[in-house]
């Protein structure tokens, strides 16, 4: 069967399209697919941790000698190079060296260097903070209202301002 679009090489893709109640049913070659973006290969798409675990596990064959394994769980280097999971938490203490390497392989470097939350004020004298929104403009509207049943009009005013903030 030869390609419905070019006429020329024979038909490897046949696509059914439904539209509505009508089937119509194209075939095309793979450079005609490919032109129409339709991929004709199944390819695993690629990850880079899985190019680095696979690395790792070559490393691995090539290394003599029996690798360390945790002392609590007993899962070796070789094991977790292959399946990429550990065996317990201990297994960090006992593979530290190659997890560093892993890490500052993948990440760039041995330690969090991301972002990180703001430190959190403190609500109330003393209270905890609230880390909810409507909690926080909750204790935020009860502040209010004391101040100015004492008649505290410019920090009434400041928590009013809070308060339109985070609304």
């Amino acid at each position: 069967m030869l390609c419905d679009q070019c006429r020329e090489r024979d038909a490897v893709v046949h696509l059914t399209q439904i539209v509505g109640q009508s089937v119509a049913q194209v075939h095309l070659c793979e450079r005609c697919a490919a032109e129409r973006g339709i991929e004709t290969t199944v390819a695993e798409p690629k990850h880079p941790l899985g190019d680095f675990l696979q690395a790792v596990q070559q490393q691995a064959s090539q290394l003599p000698g029996d690798l360390p394994r945790c002392a609590y769980c007993g899962t070796s280097l070789q094991e977790f190079r292959a399946s990429g999971r550990l065996g317990c938490a201990h297994c960090y203490a006992a593979f530290d060296q190659s997890l560093r390497e892993l890490l500052r392989r993948v990440h760039g470097a041995t330690r969090h260097a991301g972002w990180r939350p703001p430190p959190v004020e403190s609500v109330n004298d003393g209270e905890l903070p609230t880390a909810d929104p409507a909690s926080r403009v909750e204790a935020l509207r009860e502040e209010l209202a004391r101040a100015v049943a004492a008649e505290a009009f410019e920090s009434a005013a400041a928590l009013r301002d809070q308060i339109r903030a985070l609304e």
